[in-house]
């Protein structure tokens, strides 16, 4: 399994592209992007656990009941939420889009992302749409990807090869956020394509399955946004044996998948507001893999980890703080941390008790901008990952005036 370019273009049959249509004041930032299949595809997607919801998952929700879609259209700098006609506007978006490429609205994927609670003018979109049409292509994945961001700093695209029943199968994906990022069943707008032959059921039960251990294991500063949402669409251009059966070629389905989910995960997580270092918390020897989450999500989560890995402050003691409140059930004397980077790695804390160590080594190793926290309990089997970001300056700035 191989890392390739192009993002959403790479799987066969899929045309992407992205424009400034006006939602957004700044004219040189794209503010619209289309994704398109030749065929109509299986399609599967998992919405924000969050009860206020933006207007687009609802609309999208309806839309997938058949499990079929055709195309993804997402907008950037308003979010479509808490809107008395933001599902009136939702559906006139999927409805301009069906009548300029000649397609049924219901196979139509609607998102948004922006400020909340402002109402959303259809009329840059409607006047655009002929343009953003004209914009897909087979090789304008980077618009797409451009044209979904907010305040991320770094677009956020990736791509896999693999071999299913003889044949070369693609999977691409790009996503958005940098902000309101704590999610409980996925995170942010993240959109997926595949050429792989998958049946609806499948594709359903690899990607709520896969969001346990990659979406969901990312938090940037413990808010759940309205309008999380990943999609996947899978059209069977590759022509494989359609994947029907939980066999080995869906065990590969799964690992390229969990490929894709894992990187933009990363991505996400490095890039959330203000932050200058990524932040990965890996745990082992827990009890159970549940137990393992809890503590690593409790770590990642934590203000005053965060804080400390933006001084490169080795102060274990915090991480001890965080699986403590975890509510997970560790016997803390049997815990080791060590913090490590490319620098290489220190350990700082043995059987839930310190231990000497350099100070001046230590802050070598955090001051790299990945830093791994991990974290040994001693006391089973469970693993499991999370990541997150340091806790800046700049973060308090960025949302400072977001709206304003």
């Amino acid at each position: 399994m191989n890392f390739i370019e192009k993002g959403v273009c790479a799987p066969k049959g899929f045309k992407a592209g992205g424009i400034h249509c006006g939602i957004r004041k700044n004219k040189i930032k794209k503010d619209i992007a289309l994704i398109v299949s030749d065929v109509p595809a299986s399609a599967a997607a998992v919405y924000t656990t969050n009860l206020v919801k933006g207007a687009p998952l609802v609309v999208t929700k309806k839309h997938l009941e058949n499990g079929v879609a055709k195309a993804v259209i997402c907008n950037s700098g308003n979010a479509n939420t808490c809107n008395a006609d933001g599902v009136e506007v939702a559906e006139k978006m999927c409805q301009l889009v069906a009548d300029e490429i000649g397609i049924n609205a219901d196979d139509v994927v609607v998102a948004s992302t922006g400020v909340i609670g402002q109402p959303l003018d259809i009329t840059p979109i409607k006047d655009n749409m002929k343009a953003l049409c004209q914009s897909i292509s087979y090789e304008n994945g980077l618009d797409a990807a451009e044209a979904i961001m907010t305040t991320d700093t770094k677009v956020k695209e990736v791509a896999v090869e693999f071999e299913i029943d003889g044949k070369i199968c693609k999977m691409g994906g790009i996503g958005k956020g940098s902000g309101m990022i704590h999610p409980n069943m996925a995170t942010m707008l993240i959109f997926i394509t595949t050429d792989v032959n998958i049946s609806k059921e499948l594709l359903d039960e690899a990607l709520k399955e896969d969001i346990k251990d990659s979406f969901n294991m990312i938090s940037v500063d413990g808010d759940t946004s309205t309008n999380d949402m990943v999609t996947i669409l899978a059209n069977g251009m590759a022509e494989n044996a359609v994947i029907d059966k939980k066999d080995e070629n869906f065990e590969i389905f799964k690992k390229a998948l969990n490929k894709i989910t894992v990187s933009i995960s990363r991505m996400i997580a490095g890039d959330g507001e203000g932050a200058t270092k990524l932040l990965e918390c890996r745990v082992i020897n827990a009890k159970s893999k549940e137990i393992a989450k809890m503590v690593s999500k409790s770590v990642i989560c934590s203000s005053l980890v965060k804080a400390a890995m933006f001084g490169s402050d080795a102060n274990w003691g915090r991480v001890l703080c965080a699986i403590g409140y975890s509510g997970a059930d560790v016997d803390v004397e049997k815990v080791d941390v060590s913090f490590e980077s490319a620098k290489g790695v220190i350990e700082v804390c043995k059987d839930g008790a310190g231990v000497e160590f350099s100070e001046e080594k230590a802050k070598e190793i955090l001051l790299e901008n990945e830093i791994i926290i991990n974290i040994d309990l001693n006391d089973g089997k469970g693993e499991a990952t999370a990541w997150g970001c340091d806790l800046t300056y700049d973060y308090v700035k960025i949302n400072g005036d977001y709206r304003t």
